[in-house]
């Protein structure tokens, strides 16, 4: 006696969407255009021709974050967003640190767009931290 076994597998096709942007008009274009989605956001120093970045705490922060977005929810925007030089984010009057929603004092900086909560500095190495706000709702 021969048996036929039918199996239907379905699964949707979820994925987290990373961007690359470079200064305060960059990321306010892709705040904008992914308004619709939770959107999480790196801060880090601009990188050099060389692809390193003038802020040390932003060389050891970044690999960290980057092995935790396999945390992020489900269709979640991740930016990366280069403030940029040094001379640049020493200014105080820079927009990253004046605009209301932001009000970044330091990078790296680890937020979601729209809650108060920011993960900053030191607190980027640690791994349960960061899993902590990817999962927060």
């Amino acid at each position: 006696m021969l048996t036929l076994l039918q199996v239907e597998i379905s699964f949707e096709l979820t994925m987290v969407i990373e961007l690359h942007v470079e200064g305060y008009e960059a990321y306010k274009k892709a705040e904008k255009e992914n308004e619709d989605k939770k959107v999480f956001v790196l801060f880090c120093g601009s990188k050099d021709s060389s692809g390193k970045s003038w802020c040390p705490d932003c060389v050891a922060a970044e690999p960290v974050v980057l092995k935790n977005l396999a945390h992020l929810p489900e269709d979640a925007v991740f930016i990366h967003c280069n403030v940029g030089d040094r001379p640049f984010w020493k200014d105080q009057k820079n927009l990253f640190r004046t605009d209301l929603s932001l009000k970044l004092k330091a990078v790296p900086t680890l937020m979601c767009v729209g809650k108060p909560q920011k993960l900053v500095e030191e607190q980027l190495m640690e791994d349960d931290l960061i899993q902590m706000m990817f999962s927060d709702d």
